[in-house]
């Protein structure tokens, strides 16, 4: 397994990746969630399977997570796409994409498009979430909450055991960031993968996603008894397995 690594992308940001290369022109670029890491299984996962199969490999730690520099309430869905631009930019440049978001991570991916359009060859999400700044957290907050935000610009959130200090800021690029008025009329393999049992993202996202690649060849995967997270480990032998597929069929259809 390889160890982790920094790249200093600017004076006041130090990104943690994790990498694989390759003689290939595919890589597999793994996106994580909100308030994530590369600590999970996910990554972990991903990069063995990547590595088994001589695939090229790239994880981004955006800025304010794990322990990539910065403060996490000063990011932002502009900022943390921007970091991951920028990586790629550095680590890959020119080569074939497969853009993996897990959660939030899928929302990046899909911002990705705009500036590897051409390069990105497949997407896979894994409960992927554009756009829940605004649907899943902002519309659902009470008046309070929501007079709180726009008074002290923070809200510290509980959800799921887990405690997310958002700025006001945060929700405002989000707004920025749209994904559902877009269409995506790139020709690749598209496969999103959701939990049945999701309790934090709604199916009806990953429905919503798929609609709007209209030429993409496209799959939706529901895992019967899967939770938000889809990282028990027949989950994510079926998201290695979804990768070997995009990966086989872009090979040899590019």
């Amino acid at each position: 397994m390889s160890k982790f690594k920094y790249l200093k992308i600017s004076k006041n940001r130090r990104i943690r990746y994790l990498f694989n290369s390759t003689s290939e022109d595919i890589y597999v670029v793994f996106l994580h969630g909100f308030k994530s890491d590369l600590e999970g299984d996910k990554p972990n996962a991903i990069q063995s399977f990547c590595k088994k199969n001589r695939i090229g490999f790239l994880a981004i730690e955006y800025s304010g997570h794990g322990k990539s520099y910065g403060k996490f309430e000063n990011g932002t869905i502009s900022s943390w796409t921007q970091d991951a631009k920028i990586m790629i930019k550095k680590k890959i440049n020119g080569k074939k994409l497969i853009l993996v978001g897990s959660s939030m991570g899928g929302w990046i991916g899909l911002n990705l498009f705009k500036f590897f359009d051409k390069k990105v060859i497949g997407f896979i999400g894994i409960a992927p979430a554009p756009e829940f700044l605004q649907r899943l957290m902002w519309k659902k907050f009470n008046n309070k909450v929501r007079r709180q935000l726009i008074n002290d610009k923070f809200y510290i959130f509980n959800h799921g055991g887990f405690e997310y200090n958002i700025s006001l800021n945060l929700i405002k690029d989000g707004r920025r960031n749209k994904i559902f008025n877009k269409i995506f009329f790139n020709r690749i393999f598209v496969t999103i993968i959701h939990g049945q049992k999701d309790d934090v993202v709604p199916i009806s996202i990953s429905r919503k996603i798929i609609k709007i690649f209209k030429n993409a060849k496209k799959k939706l995967v529901i895992i019967k008894n899967g939770d938000h997270s889809l990282s028990k480990k027949n989950n994510l032998k079926r998201i290695t397995k979804e990768i070997d597929i995009i990966f086989n069929k872009s090979r040899y259809s590019h």
